[in-house]
């Protein structure tokens, strides 16, 4: 495994790029989360366990003890297929959070420039139905929002549908639905999948794992090639912060038990190994591999190396 940047068109940033055996990720940055995002998220994470947890700093934390954030996609290539995994918070969109309202980013150009244009993705897997996590499956257009992606399978767990079809929503949340939920499933491109407990393949190399707790039906995204793997958390992991103390849960976790649980599942699966995790919401370095570190565990950064090719 590998990462390194790439070239990009014009002005736009060059995006990270990693490689899983024969796959390639390439992290698709959206925008960085406001100071005040890691208190509210993470209360349990205060600058004294910040302040204990020292390998965080500077990466995933600054001097004050503050966490940083950010949100971003993974855009995949695997056995032919371009695969986008998540879609942030979208664009020009009602939102409660004011840091997410209205939101102006040029995710779409970073999109395009890393060689995954809307009309050439396969694959739209939502780890999950969270506003910070669907945004871009619609854009406006003509007064409507339409999918972003119309040639692709937008893939989600059934459990997680189920869940939110029969829950009680508050307003801000039935907004994000009409706006980024709904017109997918009304231009029949929403795919629901049974998740097996063991997992189930969604493409070759790519399954879909269950990871229940912050919201009922969350999975992970297991990518493995030549003998090599990776992981994408979803919001199983919210920060290096839970790593070190994987009992840490967020404000927005539905049953904060048994996130807690398969929070260390996960990690006691991943410690030690050569599997690279991608943090979903970790800003830069974004990406390593899990090692113990007593009772808990610290995240490694991966090392730059050689940059797989871009998409035709």
């Amino acid at each position: 495994m590998s990462v390194t940047t790439e070239p990009a068109a014009s002005a736009t940033p060059r995006a990270p790029v990693w490689t899983v055996g024969d796959h390639t990720v390439r992290r698709i940055d959206e925008t960085a989360f406001p100071a005040a995002t890691g208190p509210w998220l993470l209360p349990g994470a205060t600058p004294d366990v910040v302040a204990r947890t020292p390998w965080l700093r500077p990466d995933f934390a600054d001097e004050e003890g503050v966490l940083r954030l950010a949100s971003h996609s993974f855009a995949v290539e695997a056995a032919g297929l371009r695969i986008l995994v998540d879609t942030g918070i979208g664009n020009g969109k009602e939102r409660a959070n004011p840091a997410w309202h209205r939101l102006d980013s040029d995710y779409e150009a970073r999109l395009t420039a890393a060689g995954f244009a809307p009309e050439t993705v396969d694959i739209v897997i939502l780890t999950h139905l969270h506003t910070d996590h669907v945004g871009w499956n619609t854009r406006a257009e003509g007064g409507s929002w339409v999918p972003t992606f119309p040639h692709a399978r937008y893939v989600t767990s059934r459990t997680e549908w189920n869940h939110w079809a029969g829950a009680e929503m508050e307003e801000a949340r039935r907004q994000m639905f009409r706006d980024s939920v709904h017109p997918v499933r009304d231009a029949g491109l929403l795919d629901l999948v049974d998740v097996a407990d063991e997992g189930t393949d969604l493409a070759p190399g790519v399954r879909l794992l269950p990871a229940p707790g912050h919201t009922p039906g969350q999975v992970t995204v297991e990518l493995h090639s030549q003998g090599e793997t990776a992981l994408v958390t979803g919001d199983s992991i919210h920060h290096p912060v839970q790593m070190g103390h994987p009992e840490l849960c967020s404000c927005v976790d539905v049953a904060p038990e048994l996130a807690a649980r398969t929070r260390r599942r996960l990690l006691d699966s991943l410690a030690d190994s050569p599997t690279l995790l991608f943090g979903s919401h970790f800003p830069s370095p974004t990406a390593g591999r899990v090692r113990r570190e007593g009772a808990a565990y610290r995240l490694v950064p991966s090392a730059p190396g050689a940059v797989g090719p871009v998409p035709g």
